[in-house]
This record gives structure tokens, sequence and C-alpha cells, in this order.
């Protein structure tokens, strides 16, 4: 019961995991046109550093998911402008669901955030349409000008 009570409050953005941007006034208010972001990446510390980056950049992240299946259920509910996919976990893995995400979704651009960006990765791409594929490895502040350019801003 309190799982599926912390998913709810999660998908919501209520979660106590939720970033918030804090100044010495206090939590500020966010923009009211702030784009909405599904972050979907097994690790609890991926989701955090992603978050805490994309709201410092002025995104909201509206909801985090642990595997595909989650984010699908989120970004039905949701409808988020973006979404941040790992490849890699367990259950429904990133590759699985990016098609389902695309029909449920299909004006979201998604970015595939992986450790294994090689030549492999893209070779199974090539039947996954996704708007980008960035290496985890690469600085956080790839990621978020990767997710400007998405939204066209």
């Amino acid at each position: 019961m309190a799982g599926s009570k912390d998913k709810r409050l999660h998908a919501l953005g209520n979660s106590p995991r939720t970033c918030v941007q804090l100044s010495s006034r206090g939590p500020e208010k966010r923009r009211p046109l702030a784009r909405t972001v599904l972050i979907v990446d097994d690790s609890p510390l991926v989701r955090r550093t992603v978050c805490s980056a994309l709201v410092s950049d002025g995104f909201d992240v509206c909801g985090e998911a642990n595997n595909g299946q989650e984010a699908i259920e989120l970004a039905g509910k949701l409808s988020p402008d973006l979404i941040i996919l790992d490849l890699s976990m367990p259950g429904m893995n990133g590759l699985q669901a990016a098609p389902v995400l695309l029909r449920l979704v299909p004006k979201s651009p998604i970015i595939l955030y992986t450790l294994y960006a090689d030549k492999t990765v893209e070779q199974q791409l090539a039947t996954v349409k996704v708007d980008s594929v960035l290496s985890k490895q690469e600085p956080l502040s790839r990621l978020t000008e990767e997710a400007h350019s998405l939204l066209g801003e």
C-alpha cells in the first residue's frame, strides 16, 4: 500500500524525492510555462542528478519511472513535453518502451540517455525512432542543451 501511495505522489511531483529550486528566501515558485519532463531510469541516483540539472535549468520534472512499463503508465497520465529514457533497465527496457511511448505521446521527443551509446546501440536503434541518443558519460549540460534544442528553445 505504501508503495502505491509513493508511486501516486511521485507521479504528481509531490514525493519527498521531487527536486525543488531553493533560494535564500525558501522554495521558489516554478515558471508557469515550464516544460515538463519524465525521467526514466532504474537508478535513483541518476534520476535525482538529472532532475536537479533539469530543474535548475528551468524544466519541471513531472514524473520519474524505474522502467519502461512505469514510463508508459506515467506518460499516459502526464503527457510530458519531453522524455529522458534509459536504455538498460530491468523488465521493459528503453528499446522496448520507446515505440509504445511514441504512439502514446507522439509529440514528446525522447532522449535515450545511456551508458551504452556505442555502435551496437546505434544498430539496435535503427528500428526504433528516438530523437536523440546521449551518453551518461557526457556532462549534464549537454543533456540540458539537447532538451532545450529538441523543444525548440
